[in-house]
């Protein structure tokens, strides 16, 4: 294989990767922009959704009714979060939110655990099949699909933000909380709506990744690390940011994998964010992360 087709691999094989990095990554930025809240129990919405879709296609249930039924499940579990753990300490401080959260995320973890045990399970591709050839790489159908879910989303979502009276509201709340409250804007129930769709968002990421790399009790705690830093990259306000970064993210990891060493692949997701950290420190970026209002 020649030089370009390599790249064109890699870079194809990232784009797949930074599309579950995107999504998980738009759960992050809903969350923090509506709520002021780091949700670190993100990429356990992934796990669940994974594994709640392994056990509906074991039942026997097909794909079209699987795949709802699974993200619907995840909105419940990130509305269920937001009511429990959020909601009543919603004039706490920031640590306040990141130890529910990182303790929300350690329970979920452990609940699989209990439930599925340590086994990894296996899900069908989507459309089974040869891989695809295109100019000398080689792309799993299951990417294919991964990119297709992920753009009609990310359309479906600036359509609702942008196109619709409840995401125009959500809009009000990220900007300024306090002015959509005194326009009759209840905050509460939009920071109810921001939980629900990161944890349908959490959710259709690990239903997709899931037959690429299998589900287990563990996966999500990877996938929030690598989701949360993508968010970073868009300053954690910035959805079109997120996305972005999520992508930029896959495609620098797969670039890592390949031209340096596969042992490196998860450590570029931390380099980034050290080095970003330091970058704000410094007042090097030119945007700015966890803006506040």
């Amino acid at each position: 294989m020649s030089l370009a087709s390599q790249l064109l691999q890699y870079f194809l094989s990232g784009l797949v990767v930074g599309g579950i990095y995107a999504l998980i990554g738009l759960g992050f930025v809903i969350v923090y922009s509506v709520t002021r809240v780091i949700n670190f129990a993100q990429g356990e919405f992934a796990m669940l959704g994974a594994l709640l879709m392994v056990s509906l296609a074991d039942l026997g249930l097909p794909l079209a009714p699987a795949f709802p039924l699974a993200a619907l499940a995840g909105c419940a579990l990130g509305a269920l979060l937001e009511r429990a753990a959020i909601h009543p300490v919603r004039q706490g401080s920031a640590l306040t939110f990141i130890i529910i959260t990182i303790g929300a995320s350690i329970a979920l973890r452990g609940a699989a655990l209990l439930a599925w045990g340590t086994d990894p399970f296996p899900l069908p591709s989507f459309s089974p099949g040869p891989p695809l050839q295109l100019g000398g790489a080689i792309v799993v159908r299951q990417g294919v699909w991964v990119l297709a879910i992920a753009v009609a989303i990310f359309l479906g979502l600036w359509a609702f933000f942008t196109r619709t009276y409840l995401g125009k509201t959500v809009r009000a709340c990220a900007i300024n909380p306090r002015a959509a409250c005194l326009m009759g804007i209840r905050v509460d129930r939009m920071s109810l709506l921001a939980f629900a769709l990161a944890g349908g968002l959490g959710a259709v990421a690990g239903i997709v990744i899931a037959p690429i790399t299998y589900a287990t009790y563990d996966m999500g705690l990877m996938l929030g690390l690598k989701g949360f830093v993508a968010a970073v990259l868009g300053g954690l306000v910035s959805p079109p940011g997120a996305i972005l970064g999520g992508f930029l993210l896959g495609v620098l990891e797969s670039l890592a994998a390949g031209l340096v060493s596969s042992g490196y692949k998860d450590a570029v997701a931390f380099l980034i964010l050290i080095l970003i950290c330091l970058g704000q420190v410094a007042g090097l970026l030119p945007w700015r992360v966890a803006e506040e209002t």
